[in-house]
């Protein structure tokens, strides 16, 4: 008895006593280690042509959802001058259901061609550089509000 099957009383089963189990069981079925060894290397190959092929779909995955994400989004253009409204992206807790999350009016002061706008804040006397995704057009000031009056007649 070795002192692992007296503390655990389990049989130890070294990998050099395995290997020579498994050459054993071979030699007594008459199976052809070359044959086996053969049949094991294309298993493996077949396994990393696999695994390239799922590499390869999922790179052509990312690109089909690339052209469709791109196709989607807003190109939008704009001026020296104008004003625009930014959205407030930032994260927060208990937000008022009714509470806007754009916030302006800024004026564009820069058009980067990379996709940046500097913008300029009139009330805070402040600039600052901001992605061309989280600005809309303002038309607030443009619009000419002139009071119309209807008269309803009930006859």
């Amino acid at each position: 008895m070795s002192p692992f099957q007296l503390v655990y009383g389990k049989a130890c089963h070294l990998p050099t006593e395995l290997e020579h189990k498994a050459y054993w069981a071979l030699k007594k079925l008459k199976l052809d280690m070359e044959s086996a060894g053969e049949k094991k290397m294309l298993q493996l190959n077949e396994l990393d042509e696999f695994q390239l092929q799922a590499y390869e779909n999922n790179k052509l995955y990312k690109e089909k959802v690339k052209r469709w994400h791109d196709r989607r989004l807003v190109h939008k253009t704009f001026m020296h001058g104008q004003q625009v409204l930014l959205f407030n992206s930032h994260l927060r807790l208990f937000p008022g259901k009714l509470k806007s999350r754009w916030s302006g009016p800024f004026i564009v002061k820069t058009v980067f061609p990379h996709g940046a706008v500097e913008i300029f804040d009139k009330h805070l006397d402040q600039e600052f550089k901001v992605n061309v995704q989280r600005l809309k057009h303002y038309y607030g000031d443009m619009v000419n509000c002139e009071v119309v009056i209807a008269v309803l007649v009930t006859t």
